[in-house]
């Protein structure tokens, strides 16, 4: 039986007493020489920075009520969260308008056959760069058996660059063709790093605490929702025993270090084995960076036995060292495949789709450069166009008839011109099954995101993709995922099978990125469509640009309010709490 599954943002004012800040929010990072705390500002979610958990069974329906009492236009995008024939959820702006300040709206998807960690945020305005994210798990269905013995817990842990100054501020930097610079540090689960150095971390600094038991195997969920900066996860004299990666089982293989990259997830089974002598550092640190300036920049947490006799103590346990084995991160990736003995979400195996002896019907070639300047703008591109952001929903503007609003050209390959602002997507072929190759010519790491789908990692080199690169492809246990890395001076090939109708937002995770413009959408239609294949918009959808003369006016009433503020409306309630703070 499919069971609903309910909850519910709300905002609230913000708070004014700073103790309510300091009361288990973010303290930030050293600013000077001094050690000055400045304090961010955060979005929260029921109280909580990280938001809550998410704790859904697949097949579950979820009905999320979102209330934006945001001083701008909010969506809440559901990173990997696949919505089967359901882009009118997916929480972008090719697919939902923006939900106004002061205004509610209710999503309703179902999480049809998928299992895995994934997380949820806020998708506009650079609004993630100050928070409302938070973990998303779909669990297995108790009839279907996960690939390894039932944990004796499950762990989240969320990390991320983060900068002191709020997401209003940054796109100002960015507008203005700034680079954001080095981030003011890496979060874990919100809080700054455990003071493991004297002279690089001040005291007073709030940080995270994992607390296990001896002898036990935990479930370790790691995320990366930061906006640009690839980090190195590791746990001090413990091996992480990867498990899963964004909904699909992996060959499980253990780690002493792993590169998780912006926008991806990964579990870990990973067993207290060590002795007590002492507690254990927890480590997120930046990969690929200078290392003497972003020394700062080091998150660190506390692994706590129940039995331990003391605080852990020493240096950092050691980070990759890529001086003398420059493809260490990338034979890493490589090593990263799927589990094809394992049941997903129902029992068949997930391994028995022969991915790899299906045609390719199209291949696109996308290749992305450092920001140019376009019109005066500083601009990212694909395949040498920058996304201009829709006024309207691609699909709500189809089922209204209006023209214009969108270009079915963007080019399958770079093209020789100079670039240009467009609002031009892929006109995709349903029941497709395409290659996609994406080449990075910018100078950092960049992770690419596609909604609605799931696709093959089948290649991954340094240096440029041709056709003679097919010959190195994983045509047989590849693994399945959603958000992929890209070297810079390098390409990754993925495989996707077209079955989920609707426009589908194909994007770089990498915030600047993405906010500047490197994006499109993948417009799938089936040419028969007679009504069963894509869900209809919503009795509740948001009309927004040439349609908003099709928005009715919201209710608020009074009781609604006083609801809201007198506690919370059901076990799920969530609370979005904008906090301004300086220091």
């Amino acid at each position: 039986m499919i069971q609903p599954f309910s909850m519910s943002f709300v905002s609230l004012t913000p708070p004014s007493p700073l103790s309510a800040f300091l009361n288990g929010f973010v303290r930030s990072f050293v600013r000077s020489k001094r050690f000055n705390f400045i304090f961010s500002m955060v979005i929260a979610v029921n109280d909580q920075f990280p938001g809550p958990l998410l704790n859904v069974t697949t097949n579950n329906n979820v009905v999320i009520n979102v209330r934006n009492d945001l001083d701008e236009e909010l969506l809440i995008t559901w990173s990997g969260v696949q919505m089967r024939r359901n882009a009118w959820q997916d929480g972008v702006l090719g697919t939902n308008c923006p939900i106004p300040p002061k205004w509610n709206w209710t999503y309703q998807f179902q999480v049809k056959d998928q299992i895995g960690s994934f997380f949820y945020f806020p998708s506009l305005n650079f609004q993630r760069a100050s928070g409302g994210f938070g973990p998303f798990v779909i669990n297995n269905r108790a009839l279907i058996p996960i690939p390894f013995a039932q944990p004796d817990g499950d762990i989240v842990i969320i990390i991320g660059d983060w900068y002191t100054q709020n997401h209003t501020a940054l796109r100002t930097l960015l507008d203005a063709g700034n680079d954001l610079g080095i981030p003011d540090g890496v979060l874990i689960n919100g809080k700054g790093p455990y003071r493991y150095n004297t002279t690089l971390v001040p005291d007073g600094i709030q940080y995270e605490t994992i607390n296990v038991d001896p002898g036990k195997t935990y479930r370790i969920r790691v995320h990366n929702v930061g906006i640009s900066t690839s980090l190195n996860f590791r746990i001090q004299n413990h091996n992480l025993l990867l498990a899963e990666t964004e909904g699909y089982y992996t060959v499980q293989s253990n780690y002493t270090q792993f590169d998780i990259h912006v926008g991806q997830s990964y579990s870990f089974l990973v067993s207290m084995d060590q002795n007590a002598s002492s507690d254990y550092y927890i480590v997120a640190s930046a990969r690929f960076v200078n290392e003497t300036l972003w020394q700062r920049v080091t998150g660190v947490a506390i692994l706590h036995y129940s039995n331990s006799k003391g605080p852990a103590t020493g240096p950092l346990p050691d980070p990759p060292y890529d001086l003398y084995y420059k493809e260490e991160s990338i034979n890493q990736a490589r090593s990263v495949r799927q589990n094809t003995s394992a049941s997903g979400a129902r029992p068949n195996p997930q391994g028995s789709y022969r991915y790899g002896s299906i045609n390719i019907t199209d291949t696109y070639v996308l290749k992305v450069l450092p920001p140019a300047t376009i019109h005066g703008k500083v601009r990212a591109t694909i395949n040498g166009i920058s996304f201009v952001k829709p006024e309207v929903p691609f699909r709500l503007a189809d089922q209204h008839n209006l023209t214009g609003v969108y270009k079915l050209d963007f080019p399958s390959k770079p093209l020789n011109r100079p670039p240009l602002m467009d609002r031009s997507i892929i006109n995709a072929t349903y029941k497709g099954f395409i290659e996609i190759v994406l080449q990075n010519n910018d100078t950092t790491i960049q992770s690419f995101h596609l909604d609605g789908y799931s696709f093959f990692v089948v290649g991954m080199a340094y240096g440029y993709w041709s056709k003679d690169s097919r010959g190195s492809y994983n045509k047989w246990d590849a693994i399945a995922r959603s958000t992929i890395q890209v070297y810079p001076g390098g390409w990754a090939a993925i495989l996707v099978s077209l079955d989920n109708v609707g426009a589908w937002n194909l994007r770089s995770a990498n915030m600047d990125r993405w906010y500047l413009g490197q994006e499109t959408y993948l417009r799938i239609v089936n040419p028969e469509e007679n009504g069963e294949t894509e869900m209809a918009a919503p009795d509740d959808v948001l009309y927004c640009g040439p349609l908003k003369y099709l928005q009715k006016e919201q209710q608020h009433s009074s009781a609604s309010q006083v609801s809201f503020f007198g506690g919370f409306l059901n076990l799920f309630t969530f609370f979005l709490i904008a906090i301004f703070i300086s220091g």
